[in-house]
């Protein structure tokens, strides 16, 4: 057989044969397709390559818009340690394409060996125990290594849940994520990730937990995922019915009819613990603080079981934001570390030598950090946020700059240049009116998206083109102003966008709260409406959205319809406090519609799902239980329909 090619540069290797980017010893985790558009480039370099050789050799039968490509372009530049404005190995050729401009050399290896190679060098060569160097990730040496110290007792097989709290701004994302880096890059690793969501997820049964599970899904081995969650968990397995052919979904759905929640907790539970026999699995939760009920009954459950479990989930949340909410988060974690089932992890500010620290990174050849460290740390008190901000306003208005390969402190900037606003939102808003009113538009449209978004939605709400949206959402990330690349999506009528979300979750927030109230009505309105025509016939899936979006633009009608769906939704959970939170919100709506017939057969519906989910949470006698079905019974009278008749008859007989 003839030899395998291998390509080398600078500190890569690139083996093509199994699909693998190696930095030295280390692999360097990339996508399918960003390692296909390295591996173009890598045999054609020295060559301008231009972008419709690019979508031919790659994208040969899918079409998707030039956003796809530089979100994938950025993956690549992200493994290869660079940017676009400081390329080492791509340079972006303007408007045509890009050209590979780091020296190759070629490797020719027995085919026997070019498989074997990777996994010899992982096999006999020791893992790096230090903490991988981020560029950013200054100050919580201490925070990271207690997180490998749990992380060493969960792949022991003993269970571990940690709660980072801190308030917004104090860096619990940047900790997690550079903790999830380090494990990734060392040993193999099953990792979900899922983000809870302020304008709807709360109403949204187990969101962050199906979002995670999509995520693995998607990710190298799911065959083993998809098997054991037939196996150990179907009533799961048939909440992702895009998992399932229509014949298959319709069949488990009969089959699991009259579970009830806590089989969904007790097989989510079986389910982790044989994925975790081989390899350990790290399940992230992002801002728990607005987490709906029934993920919330998930985590305690896990953290209570005593089978050996190789488990490491980390939840993030915001302490204030718990107390004023009345969430009950803090309750039960406080009764889960009373007993030894989860530990928390505050997170606080950052010390004047971890700001020192920070510029020295940020600025490299920066002679004297302490001076301005000092200055910086004195009025933001350490808030990562914060210092990010008031170091970036310095190099804006000329405090610091560039001169000879290094940077210096032109002018000692005064009290009003480097002081933090009294408020983060205060500091944000200020950042978000510097930018030209097209941006503030268009970041307006994503806020109202959400958190993470489609470009297609915010096309939708500012009635753009998709490609010229795409573009200056991507000039945005690459600025880094306010948005960060998250890939892209397909919908289910075939679009394909770029998916991209804020940096922080108050930098949403932030721009939501200033838009117009008839602008906000206006965006939610089309965005509203774009996702019901994407979805079709998949709507139903996403009904608690698409119930926000409507209520948030007064189509009361459709929101009423949503929330009904939703509603049946949670219950196929079994999450029945969800369902009734759907289902008051949608009475509640529904006495602001004409009193009509419809109306009328809408509010028995109503009612009707209301009684049976407040028998499921407060039993056959509770008092809300006659009042519920004795409303029913009054609204049936001018309908004559003995069908809808008799559930209710029932309801008031088994109370």
């Amino acid at each position: 057989m003839p030899p395998a090619s291998q390509w080398s540069f600078g500190p890569f290797r690139l083996d093509p044969h199994n699909a693998c980017l190696w930095r030295g010893v280390e692999l360097v985790p990339l996508p399918p397709t960003a390692f296909a558009l390295l591996h173009y480039l890598v045999t054609h370099a020295g060559q301008l390559v231009t972008k419709n050789e690019l979508f031919a050799a790659i994208w040969a039968e899918t079409v998707v818009s030039e956003a796809v490509l530089k979100v994938r372009m950025s993956e690549v530049r992200k493994a290869l340690g660079e940017t676009a404005r400081a390329p080492r190995c791509i340079a972006t050729v303007h408007r045509r394409g890009y050209r590979f401009v780091e020296p190759v050399t070629r490797l020719d290896v027995a085919p026997g060996a070019a498989a074997a190679a990777p996994t010899l060098l992982l096999a006999t060569l020791p893992r790096p125990a230090a903490p991988i160097p981020l560029p950013r990730l200054v100050g919580r040496e201490g925070e990271l290594a207690q997180l490998l110290q749990w992380w060493a007792l969960a792949r022991q097989g003993q269970r571990q849940v940690v709660f980072l709290t801190g308030e917004a701004g104090i860096g619990k994302t940047t900790l997690v994520d550079a903790f999830v880096t380090q494990v990734a890059a060392t040993e193999e690793v099953w990792l979900g990730q899922g983000q809870c969501i302020e304008q709807y997820g709360a109403g949204e049964a187990y969101l962050p937990v199906l979002e995670a599970l999509g995520r693995l899904c998607r990710a190298p081995g799911a065959d083993l995922l998809l098997t054991l969650l037939r196996a150990h968990a179907p009533t799961w397995l048939v909440q992702m019915p895009w998992l399932l052919s229509p014949t298959d979904h319709k069949a488990l759905r009969h089959e699991l009819l009259g579970t009830t929640q806590a089989r969904m907790l007790r097989e989510m539970a079986a389910w982790i613990e044989a994925l975790t026999v081989e390899t350990p699995l790290v399940l992230v939760l992002e801002d728990v603080h607005w987490s709906d009920y029934a993920t919330l009954d998930l985590v305690a459950w896990l953290a209570r079981r005593q089978e050996p479990a190789r488990l490491l989930l980390l939840g993030t949340y915001r302490p204030v934001e718990v107390m004023t909410r009345g969430h009950p988060l803090r309750d039960v974690q406080q009764t889960l570390q009373m007993h030894g089932h989860c530990a928390e992890l505050p997170l606080a500010f950052l010390s004047e030598a971890a700001v020192a620290e920070y510029l020295t990174r940020r600025l490299p050849g920066y002679q004297e950090p302490t001076v301005l460290a000092r200055i910086i740390h004195q009025y933001t008190d350490g808030n990562p946020l914060f210092m990010v901000y008031v170091v970036e306003e310095l190099l804006t208005q000329g405090h610091v700059v560039e001169q000879q390969g290094g940077w210096v402190l032109r002018t000692t900037p005064d009290a009003d240049v480097v002081r933090a606003p009294e408020d983060i939102r205060q500091m944000l808003g200020l950042q978000l009116d510097r930018l030209p009113l097209e941006a503030q538009r268009l970041l307006e449209a994503a806020s109202v998206a959400g958190a993470a978004f489609a470009a297609a939605s915010v096309a939708a709400g500012v009635a753009s083109d998709l490609v010229t949206t795409e573009e200056y959402c991507e000039r945005l990330a690459q600025r880094q102003q306010l948005l960060r690349p998250a890939g892209t999506v397909t919908w289910p009528d075939g679009t394909v966008t770029g998916r991209y979300e804020f940096i922080h979750a108050l930098y949403q927030n932030v721009v939501y709260q200033q838009i117009a109230a008839a602008r906000r009505v206006r965006l939610h309105q089309r965005i509203g409406e774009r996702l019901e025509e994407a979805y079709g016939a998949h709507a139903v899936d996403m009904a608690a959205e698409l119930a926000m979006h409507f209520e948030q633009s007064r189509d009361y009608p459709r929101a009423i319809n949503y929330l009904q769906q939703a509603a049946e939704n949670a219950g196929r959970r079994y999450a029945n406090r969800e369902a009734l939170a759907h289902l008051t919100k949608g009475l509640a709506l529904l006495k602001t519609l004409p009193a009509t017939l419809e109306r009328r057969q809408q509010e028995l519906l109503l009612y009707l799902a209301l009684g049976a989910s407040l028998i499921a949470t407060q039993g056959y006698a509770a008092p809300e239980v006659e009042q519920t079905y004795t409303r029913a019974r009054h609204l049936c009278q001018p309908l004559e329909d003995p069908q809808q008749l008799f559930p209710v008859l029932r309801g008031l007989w088994v109370y």
